[in-house]
């Protein structure tokens, strides 16, 4: 899902520093944990990538504000991070991204035909997005990528859609 992270225009957290969010603990049997994408191109490239586990939550309340806790130890000129929550087993319940502050939760998509559009949306985007990099548009390309994201963070787990869609009317 994460496949070209956001850029950061400042480093919003050093090198393999990892924030410090109250209410979570490193206890991997817990139903719940908050991810950071793998911010590290080669990674990527090579498919080694793994979501950095920010904490490990009791519930998903708790996930969303360990990521607002988390979100405001962003520094505020900082570009938006991707968080994301997943289950235990890996599948994921709730994306969005995070700046000043706040966290801008991603509505999951509802059907598997809006699952597909979104999908064929976010690949136009991130060919929209090469090209443009190809051209030397370099900031261009980062706004398609970021959109394309964004786009992606609709793309939860078919077993949790109607409960993360629950927690979104409920949170808001």
């Amino acid at each position: 899902m994460f496949d070209l992270p956001l850029p950061a225009l400042s480093a919003p957290f050093p090198a393999g520093f990892v924030p410090d969010i109250a209410h979570s603990t490193s206890d991997p049997s817990l139903p719940f944990s908050l991810t950071l994408p793998d911010r590290y191109p080669a990674a990527t490239m090579s498919g080694e990538a793994r979501p950095k586990i920010v904490g490990h939550f009791t519930t998903l309340a708790e996930a969303m504000s360990g990521a607002i806790a988390m979100a405001e130890e962003l520094e505020p000129a900082a570009a938006p991070r991707m968080v994301a929550v997943l289950a235990r087993d890996q599948r994921l319940v709730l994306a969005g991204a995070a700046a000043n502050g706040a966290v801008a939760w991603s509505a999951p998509v509802i059907s598997a035909a809006e699952a597909r559009a979104v999908v064929m949306e976010a690949s136009q985007l991130r060919a929209q997005a090469s090209r443009a990099a190809d051209w030397q548009e370099i900031d261009l390309a980062t706004r398609l990528r970021q959109r394309a994201d964004l786009l992606e963070a609709r793309l939860v787990d078919p077993l949790w859609r109607a409960f993360a869609a629950r927690a979104l009317q409920i949170a808001a």
